[in-house]
């Protein structure tokens, strides 16, 4: 018989794991680099490391690359072979929903997806031998590829590989995002030992299984909540599950868990506020309606472009925010929609700033 929690139960899970309630920490014990931590916008990933303790990573410890939904994440660098292994598709069928748009001219010319990936990171790794900037690395890419694997882009008036295959093949290229670039530039991925070359793990340890990671970080959860974390189809994510989870209920709904960690559910949220970024793990997990039961906030907090950050106060998500700089100086317009400690908000508008290296000149509350 399954045990029941409670929203904020599972919330104070959720707090926890991601270690949003501590000071201090190192990148081999900040548990989010193992799913890996979305790096999009000014205040991505090192401010997402930053609230959860890890104020001054040594840059060379991490490495960002294209992976979940094609987004730059941020990693251990020591990870990167297991990591790359750990996000390949768990399928030819998983790879083409991946891709989008770009599987459906592949199935016509009789082309595998994972064959096209191949084929994409093939040339881009005998393209980039030195950091390049994104925009020539597409045009020299597109000489080398066959047609089905390139589209006609009219705002770019210019014919170049598909974005998401683009973007999905630089990791099995062994290719790295150069931090802090735009447009981005790629670089040959640089691993710790020296001289040694990149090549994916032979297997995935449980640390860095994206399922098992969403499991620990954003569970308890289904398979569809997973499947829409990846992008991938649910028959692939359920054909994967972990033999290891045990049901829960939550609010009545059925979900898993881990079962080395159901003892970590019925807490409830420790006391903290945050700042979390617009891409935040905590804000990645595909059961809004929990995070913030009120369906017109949920429209405000996930627009379709231009997302706020989210005040997280004891585990509720408690207001937005967002950011104006204008020259050396940061100010933010703070929108609250239920209870929060006003000096603890200032507290981490403070520590924003000086993340940013600006100045703060004023925190607008309403």
């Amino acid at each position: 018989m399954s045990i029941a929690v409670s929203r904020l139960d599972v919330l104070g899970f959720r707090l926890r794991a991601q270690q949003l309630d501590r000071s201090h920490g190192s990148v081999e014990d900040t548990a989010i680099l193992d799913i890996g931590v979305q790096d999009s916008g000014p205040d991505g990933a090192l401010w997402a490391l930053s609230i959860r303790g890890l104020r001054d990573p040594v840059p060379h410890e991490l490495a960002s690359v294209w992976t979940i939904r094609g987004a730059p994440h941020v990693y251990r660098r020591a990870d990167l072979p297991v990591v790359a292994a750990a996000v390949e598709p768990f399928s030819d069928a998983d790879a083409g929903k991946r891709i989008y748009d770009a599987a459906k001219p592949l199935k016509a010319a009789g082309i595998a997806n994972l064959d096209a990936l191949d084929a994409v990171a093939t040339a881009m790794r005998q393209v980039v031998r030195a950091p390049m900037v994104k925009g020539e690395v597409s045009r020299q890419v597109t000489q080398l590829l066959d047609e089905p694997l390139l589209r006609f882009c009219r705002p770019c008036d210019a014919t170049h590989p598909y974005e998401m295959s683009f973007r999905l093949s630089a990791f099995r290229a062994g290719l790295e995002l150069r931090p802090g670039t735009s447009p981005p530039v790629l670089e040959p991925i640089r691993l710790p030992t020296a001289g040694a070359g990149f090549v994916p793990a032979a297997t995935v340890p449980d640390r860095v299984n994206l399922i098992r990671a969403y499991l620990r970080l954003l569970g308890p959860a289904t398979p569809n909540h997973v499947a829409a974390y990846l992008d991938a189809p649910l028959r692939d994510v359920k054909a994967h599950w972990p033999s290891d989870t045990v049901a829960v209920s939550v609010e009545g709904q059925r979900r898993w868990v881990l079962a080395a960690d159901q003892g970590g559910l019925q807490e409830g949220p420790p006391g903290t506020t945050r700042l979390l970024g617009p891409f935040d793990l905590f804000l990645q997990a595909r059961d809004r309606d929990l995070l913030v039961p009120d369906i017109t906030r949920v429209k405000v907090m996930w627009p379709v472009l231009g997302r706020p950050g989210a005040v997280l106060v004891d585990g509720e998500i408690a207001g937005m925010w967002r950011p104006r700089k204008s020259a050396a100086k940061l100010s933010l317009w703070v929108e609250i929609w239920g209870t929060a400690n006003r000096r603890r908000i200032d507290e981490q508008a403070e520590q924003l700033a000086a993340h940013r290296g600006l100045q703060l000149s004023a925190v607008h509350v309403t």
